[in-house]
């Protein structure tokens, strides 16, 4: 059989999939874990590369590989390749006054200036806001800029053989899912909007060539065909076969939900980004920054582990407890310095079930309204289909199925960000995409319209936000 690999180099690891190109199939796989935080030294995701590779069993029988990535992560280069600082990622949100100022630069309307040029408003976890915050905080660092790129271009690049010292920074490539999520690119015209890049940096850096969706990114030292790569949330569409009126919610670190269209979307409130698939199309997207990492801080808070947590959490009621979850300042809503709050407490309720429910609980309706944002740019969905580490808890599916208004399933669990990319290098080999079905559950009914769990959340969430809460 013809063999390719697929990389989803994500926030907290390094997962490897070597598949059959023509059905699909994981022959073998491995991983390796990320540091923690919300900067990292990039050599430290390609060290983790290698040793996911090694527990894949290497890569030497693979024809053609593809490298997935957390989007939005700023990787700055100097003349010879070498990394300037470490990557701000996704999930630092120091440079949410820069994201304002560059609304507030553009005038009265800003937004709409910003939705028209890019597809997107800035928030705080955008490429382009990080790089204003080096800019007016690290002068000398900003002084040294080469080169701009993400996550996955600066693996892809490393993985065509360069280095710091013997690089060639025009060989720098990306996609356009990647691309979109800068805030510097617009994906509907395909191209780069340098006149952003230069009101910030003190010079116009070199940008990564974006790549079709099947365009080859060159060949690594030993021969292997190396795919464009994708944005996570595009890769995980390509994966789980994501259709028209699909709404993927991915329950990872953070919270993602997405849609495959074929039209752009400009929202002008800032809260769907229009991305781009990795397919040619398009991929409106809504984002939270707290799903799992909430699931895991109560849990630990408890002092339980995953399965005990669910356990408690499926058998439990929340009882009028209320957990408005934005433990880690939030962007869905945009409201990068709220905090997290627990409301209706009472003695009674006041106990370990309650808190349980009541974590899973809040994670959904955030879920819910980033739903709700995505249907309000445009996009009508028909079901929505839960991936990603935080949807295996049997209590998140259950509230899933009480809140949402759409049918609701869940795909078998899988690596779908490294497996979208595996069937991306399949692609690339011989030029079209692979038809991988994906095995999902039998889709669950929900109620129609909003439970009252969800109606008492936004309830909460307007009391203490206002008018910056979705209702």
């Amino acid at each position: 059989m013809t063999l390719i690999a697929g990389v989803d180099s994500s926030t907290q690891s390094c997962k490897v999939v070597i598949c059959d190109a023509e059905t699909g199939h994981i022959v073998r796989s491995g991983r390796a874990a990320h540091p923690a935080g919300t900067e990292v030294d990039p050599n430290a995701w390609w060290d983790a590369l290698q040793e996911a590779i090694a527990a894949a069993g290497g890569i030497d029988d693979v024809e053609a590989i593809s490298i997935g990535g957390q989007q939005h992560g700023c990787v700055v280069l100097d003349a010879d390749g070498a990394v300037i600082r470490p990557a701000l990622l996704w999930n630092d949100t120091r440079s949410a006054h820069e994201a304002e100022d560059l609304i507030r630069e553009r005038g009265d309307d800003g937004e709409r200036w910003w939705a028209e040029a890019v597809g997107l408003v800035p928030v705080a976890s955008f490429t382009v806001t990080k790089l204003a915050w080096i800019a007016r905080n690290e002068l000398a660092n900003a002084a040294r800029i080469a080169a701009v790129c993400l996550p996955h271009d600066w693996l892809t690049w490393r993985l065509a053989g360069n280095d710091a010292g013997h690089a060639d920074l025009s060989a720098l490539t990306t996609d356009r899912s990647d691309a979109s999520g800068t805030g510097y690119y617009d994906a509907e015209s395909g191209t780069y909007n340098y006149e952003i890049l230069d009101g910030i940096l003190p010079h116009r850096p070199m940008l990564p060539r974006v790549l079709g969706p099947l365009e080859s990114a060159g060949t690594t030292p030993s021969g292997i065909t190396i795919g464009p790569g994708a944005g996570d949330n595009a890769a995980a569409a390509l994966g789980i076969g994501a259709r028209a009126g699909d709404l993927v919610v991915s329950v990872g670190t953070s919270g993602t939900v997405f849609a495959v269209s074929d039209t752009p979307t400009r929202d002008a409130s800032g809260l769907v980004a229009g991305f781009a698939d990795a397919t040619g199309g398009y991929l409106p997207l809504a984002c939270t920054l707290n799903a799992s990492l909430v699931l895991d801080a109560s849990a630990r808070l408890l002092g339980l582990d995953h399965i005990a947590f669910d356990d408690l959490a499926l058998d439990g009621d929340a009882d009028g407890l209320v957990l408005v979850p934005y433990l880690a300042g939030e962007r869905t809503p945009n409201l990068p310095e709220s905090t997290g709050t627990l409301l209706g407490i009472t003695l009674a309720n006041l106990t370990p079930p309650t808190l349980a429910r009541a974590a899973v609980e809040g994670v959904v309706c955030s879920l819910a309204d980033a739903c709700t944002a995505v249907e309000r740019a445009g996009v009508r969905g028909t079901r929505a289909l839960f991936v990603g580490g935080g949807a295996r808890y049997r209590a998140l599916q259950h509230v899933a199925r009480e809140i949402f208004a759409l049918p609701v399933s869940f795909p078998e669990p899988t690596e779908y960000v490294a497996l979208g990319m595996a069937r991306q290098a399949a692609g690339v080999l011989t030029g079209a995409f692979p038809h991988w079905s994906a095995e999902t559950n039998i889709d669950a009914p929900a109620e129609q319209g909003p439970a009252q769990l969800l109606t008492n959340y936004r309830e909460a969430t307007a009391l203490l936000w206002g008018d910056a809460a979705i209702r």
